[in-house]
Protein backbone atom coordinates (compact mmCIF):
# COMPACT_ATOMS: atom_id res chain seq x y z
CA UNK A 1 0.00 0.00 0.00
CA UNK A 2 1.46 3.55 -0.85
CA UNK A 3 1.65 5.86 1.75
CA UNK A 4 0.58 9.38 1.63
CA UNK A 5 2.73 12.44 2.40
CA UNK A 6 1.21 13.17 5.57
CA UNK A 7 2.02 9.87 6.81
CA UNK A 8 5.20 9.80 5.82
CA UNK A 9 5.52 13.33 8.11
CA UNK A 10 4.31 11.70 10.66
CA UNK A 11 6.46 8.69 10.42
CA UNK A 12 9.61 11.39 10.50
CA UNK A 13 8.60 13.31 12.73
CA UNK A 14 7.64 10.22 15.57
CA UNK A 15 11.24 8.95 14.80
CA UNK A 16 13.16 12.21 15.51
CA UNK A 17 11.11 12.88 18.32
CA UNK A 18 11.89 9.18 19.59
CA UNK A 19 15.88 9.47 18.96
CA UNK A 20 15.40 12.97 21.24
CA UNK A 21 13.53 11.56 23.82
CA UNK A 22 16.29 7.89 24.19
CA UNK A 23 19.08 10.86 24.26
CA UNK A 24 17.67 12.44 27.86
CA UNK A 25 18.77 9.70 29.72
CA UNK A 26 21.63 9.41 28.60
CA UNK A 27 22.51 12.92 29.26
CA UNK A 28 21.19 12.70 32.84
CA UNK A 29 23.93 10.07 32.92
CA UNK A 30 26.75 12.46 31.85
CA UNK A 31 25.33 14.36 34.65
CA UNK A 32 24.89 11.51 37.54
CA UNK A 33 28.61 10.23 36.30
CA UNK A 34 29.89 13.57 37.55
CA UNK A 35 30.28 16.21 34.41
CA UNK A 36 27.93 18.76 35.54
CA UNK A 37 27.80 19.46 31.97
CA UNK A 38 25.64 17.20 31.58
CA UNK A 39 22.91 19.22 33.09
CA UNK A 40 23.23 21.96 30.91
CA UNK A 41 22.60 19.10 27.91
CA UNK A 42 19.93 17.43 29.85
CA UNK A 43 17.66 20.78 30.00
CA UNK A 44 18.19 22.06 26.80
CA UNK A 45 17.12 18.16 25.86
CA UNK A 46 14.11 18.67 27.26
CA UNK A 47 13.09 21.93 25.34
CA UNK A 48 13.62 19.86 22.27
CA UNK A 49 12.12 17.09 23.31
CA UNK A 50 9.01 19.13 24.36
CA UNK A 51 9.11 21.28 21.00
CA UNK A 52 9.45 18.03 19.20
CA UNK A 53 6.09 16.61 20.61
CA UNK A 54 4.04 19.51 20.12
CA UNK A 55 5.62 19.56 16.30
CA UNK A 56 4.55 15.68 16.16
CA UNK A 57 1.04 16.65 17.82
CA UNK A 58 -0.06 19.20 15.24
CA UNK A 59 1.11 16.78 12.53
CA UNK A 60 -1.11 14.08 14.36
CA UNK A 61 -4.42 16.84 14.29
CA UNK A 62 -3.23 16.82 10.47
CA UNK A 63 -3.62 13.35 10.06
CA UNK A 64 -6.70 13.48 12.32
CA UNK A 65 -8.29 15.60 9.99
CA UNK A 66 -7.06 14.10 6.48
CA UNK A 67 -7.22 10.59 7.25
CA UNK A 68 -10.00 10.30 10.23
CA UNK A 69 -7.57 8.63 12.30
CA UNK A 70 -7.49 9.36 15.75
CA UNK A 71 -5.00 7.34 17.90
CA UNK A 72 -2.24 8.98 16.66
CA UNK A 73 -3.46 12.45 17.61
CA UNK A 74 -4.63 10.79 20.69
CA UNK A 75 -1.44 8.84 21.70
CA UNK A 76 0.75 12.28 21.02
CA UNK A 77 -1.21 14.36 23.13
CA UNK A 78 -1.44 11.95 26.08
CA UNK A 79 2.71 11.95 25.27
CA UNK A 80 2.39 15.51 25.28
CA UNK A 81 0.99 16.24 28.76
CA UNK A 82 3.42 13.44 30.53
CA UNK A 83 6.61 15.35 29.12
CA UNK A 84 5.21 18.56 30.11
CA UNK A 85 4.77 17.38 33.24
CA UNK A 86 8.00 15.70 33.38
CA UNK A 87 9.35 19.41 32.14
CA UNK A 88 7.92 20.88 35.35
CA UNK A 89 8.86 18.35 37.91
CA UNK A 90 12.66 18.13 36.46
CA UNK A 91 12.97 22.27 36.52
CA UNK A 92 11.36 22.00 39.94
CA UNK A 93 14.23 19.23 41.29
CA UNK A 94 10.81 16.57 42.06
CA UNK A 95 12.73 13.78 40.88
CA UNK A 96 10.62 11.44 42.38
CA UNK A 97 7.75 12.00 39.48
CA UNK A 98 10.69 13.45 36.98
CA UNK A 99 12.08 10.21 36.59
CA UNK A 100 9.31 7.71 36.38
CA UNK A 101 7.75 10.46 33.81
CA UNK A 102 10.76 9.61 31.84
CA UNK A 103 10.63 5.71 31.52
CA UNK A 104 6.97 6.37 30.75
CA UNK A 105 7.78 8.84 28.33
CA UNK A 106 10.14 6.38 26.82
CA UNK A 107 8.19 3.11 26.72
CA UNK A 108 5.71 5.65 25.23
CA UNK A 109 7.76 6.84 22.32
CA UNK A 110 8.66 3.75 22.00
CA UNK A 111 5.66 2.08 21.41
CA UNK A 112 4.18 5.07 19.02
CA UNK A 113 7.35 4.71 16.61
CA UNK A 114 6.57 0.90 16.38
CA UNK A 115 3.24 1.51 15.49
CA UNK A 116 3.71 3.79 13.38
CA UNK A 117 6.37 1.96 11.28
CA UNK A 118 4.43 -0.62 11.41
CA UNK A 119 1.44 -0.38 9.15
CA UNK A 120 -0.15 2.35 7.65
CA UNK A 121 -2.06 4.61 9.83
CA UNK A 122 -4.44 5.38 6.93
CA UNK A 123 -7.47 2.49 6.21
CA UNK A 124 -6.77 0.99 2.99
CA UNK A 125 -9.89 1.98 0.56
CA UNK A 126 -11.94 -0.81 -0.13
CA UNK A 127 -13.22 -0.65 -3.05
CA UNK A 128 -16.56 -2.82 -5.15
CA UNK A 129 -15.94 -6.29 -5.74
CA UNK A 130 -14.98 -7.03 -8.96
CA UNK A 131 -17.50 -9.56 -10.72
CA UNK A 132 -17.49 -11.26 -14.17
CA UNK A 133 -19.27 -9.64 -16.54
CA UNK A 134 -23.03 -10.44 -16.92
CA UNK A 135 -23.13 -11.61 -13.29
CA UNK A 136 -25.20 -9.44 -10.85
CA UNK A 137 -24.94 -8.06 -7.21
CA UNK A 138 -26.95 -10.56 -4.75
CA UNK A 139 -27.41 -10.06 -1.05
CA UNK A 140 -27.21 -12.69 0.96
CA UNK A 141 -29.72 -12.25 3.93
Amino acid sequence: MRLRPVEWVLRAVVTVHMVAVFAQPVFAGVYLSGDFDGLGMHATGADVVTSLCLLQLIVAIVVRVRLRRAWPCLVTLALAVAETVQYFAGAAGALWLHIPLGVFTIAAAAVLFVAIWARPVARPVVGPVARPAGKAATVDA
